[in-house]
């Protein structure tokens, strides 16, 4: 073991070992490294009641959003309703131009399974990044019966 410290390449080892311990130490990187990460993005999800008379959503009612993302030029709206731990709405939308069903950007808040009463619902905001699905934020939206 002391020859190998006494060869040059030994030595070399060790003072590139001091070099790395004291620029850690001292909290100098002379080691540049690359980030994934992605740029850092602001996202917004606001519920808008389309036809609501007292401020709150209704079973029957219409709800859109209003959205808002540095993340991505397509975002998309999911909103998913349960009752009692079963869901009985399912909806998606585009909410960007190109979106080839704009009219879908309004939910109704009831479904074939949905006939009536409370659910809790959650959106979430979303985008598509080739097979992943990113979420972006999510709110919940409680329905009245």
């Amino acid at each position: 073991m002391i020859r190998v410290f006494a060869s040059r390449l030994g030595r070399l080892l060790l003072g590139a070992w001091v070099i790395m311990l004291v620029t850690s130490l001292s909290g100098l990187n002379l080691v540049t490294v690359g980030s994934h990460h992605a740029p850092a993005s602001t996202s917004s999800l606001k519920l808008v009641l389309v036809n609501s008379t007292d401020g709150l959503a209704h079973w029957g009612q219409s709800v859109t959003f209003n959205v808002s993302t540095t993340a991505t030029p397509e975002p998309n709206v999911s909103l998913k309703c349960y009752q009692n731990g079963t869901l009985v709405l399912g909806a998606v939308a585009g909410f960007y131009p190109s979106y080839p069903w704009p009219d879908s950007k309004t939910f109704i808040l009831s479904s074939p399974t949905w006939t009536g009463g409370s659910a809790s619902c959650t959106a979430a905001l979303y985008y598509f990044s080739g097979r992943k699905t990113v979420t972006l934020t999510t709110m919940d939206v409680p329905v009245s019966a």
